[in-house]
Order: C-alpha cells, then structure tokens, then sequence
C-alpha cells in the first residue's frame, strides 16, 4: 500500500474511533447521572433530614461522571486534530 492510502485509512479508522468515544462516553455519562439523581431522589425520600448531607456527595460524583466525559472528548479533539497515528506513516 502506498503511503496517501495508508494516511486515509488511518484517518477513517480514527474518525470512527472518534464517533464511539464520544458516543459511548456521552450515553454511560447519562446512564450514571440518572442512576444518581435517582439514588439520590430515593434516600431524600425515605430520609427527608438527610437531604443536605446527600446533595453535597451527588454534586461531587456528577461532577466526576461530566468530568470522565468531559476527558474523553479531550483525548478524541486530540486524536482529531492532532493525530500521533499519522507521524509515523509520513515518514
């Protein structure tokens, strides 16, 4: 294979390897924040004092479920417009 095909098949398979990274990581992104809030909606309902205490822990683990999303679309922009892959198929 010659070294302009080699860089558009790397370039397809990245784009691909992109969609699922930021398709995958937005779905179990929401899937976790609805188990969550519902976690959350289920023990202020059957512990109404402990409100305060849970919303302080269900802010701190949603913002790390947006923040894993949040790293995956990172490492797909730099796959994007940075690619490692294809310096060592210019050479």
């Amino acid at each position: 294979m010659e070294n302009l095909q080699l860089l558009a098949m790397i370039q397809a398979y990245t784009g691909v390897g992109i969609g699922l990274i930021i398709g995958l990581g937005a779905a179990g992104a929401c899937v976790g924040i609805g188990i969550m809030c519902a976690s959350f909606l289920e023990g202020a309902a059957r512990q109404p004092e402990m409100i305060p205490a849970l919303q302080g822990k269900v802010f701190l683990l949603l913002g790390l479920i947006d923040a894993s999303f949040i790293i995956g679309v990172g490492l797909a922009m730099m796959f994007a417009f940075a690619n490692p892959l294809l310096a060592v198929v210019a050479q």
